[in-house]
């Protein structure tokens, strides 16, 4: 006989505080990113490129996340190594505050308007990175930021944070609000699935009993 009931686990202080730093120094970037998952939104970024550090102001803001990231890359050349790298790092980040993931919801989703443009965003923190992204950007840049890079930022965000995400651009004809409605729904999504739930204090969400 087999049962899927969830049994709870001891946990140490289930209300720890989740905070992380990271650093990753590389040939092409210098980045430190610290973060609070039940902080009040509050966010420093320095990445170089202005309108990126709007959107991860985004994430920080809608998903009450105290955010700080400190970025020097190799801008001479493009942004790619930034954008893709901070995601790696922020990925790196959270898999490291979370811990176990005990008492979490573990899934989040959200859709976000923003004038005529419309994104729905789902997240696992399954543990196992995936990327599903539907995003037809109608400009190749906004500002500094080249919009191939978006894909590149969630993927490096999801291998190392250990979250299946699925990012879908619904409607929208502006770049700049397609891309806002992405971040903004993205960080709800994050609180969604990162808030601790008082029914499963201690309990890892899976029947398998890790994540």
């Amino acid at each position: 006989m087999t049962s899927s009931a969830l049994v709870p686990t001891p946990a140490a202080d289930p209300l720890a505080d989740r905070i992380a730093e990271v650093t990753r120094n590389t040939a092409e970037t210098r980045i430190t990113a610290r973060i609070n998952l039940d902080g009040t939104g509050q966010a420093q970024l320095s990445t170089g490129i202005g309108f990126f550090d709007h959107m991860l102001d985004q994430i920080a803001r809608h998903g009450l996340i105290d955010l700080t990231i400190d970025c020097e890359g190799d801008l001479h050349i493009d942004g790619h190594h930034t954008v893709e790298d901070v995601g790696i790092t922020l990925g790196q980040a959270f898999a490291r505050a979370v811990g176990d993931k005990k008492g979490i919801r573990r899934y989040g989703h959200a859709y976000v308007p923003l004038d005529e443009a419309l994104s729905r965003v789902v997240v696992d923190f399954s543990g196992r990175p995936g990327l599903h992204m539907d995003v037809k950007f109608t400009a190749g840049s906004i500002g500094q930021l080249d919009t191939q890079l978006v894909y590149e930022f969630f993927q490096g965000f999801v291998n190392h944070a250990g979250v299946t995400l699925h990012i879908d651009n619904l409607k929208g004809f502006n770049a700049h609000h397609q891309c806002e409605t992405i971040f903004k729904a993205f960080g709800r999504t994050l609180r969604a699935a990162l808030e601790r739930d008082p029914r499963s204090a201690g309990v890892i969400p899976s029947t398998k009993g890790s994540l």
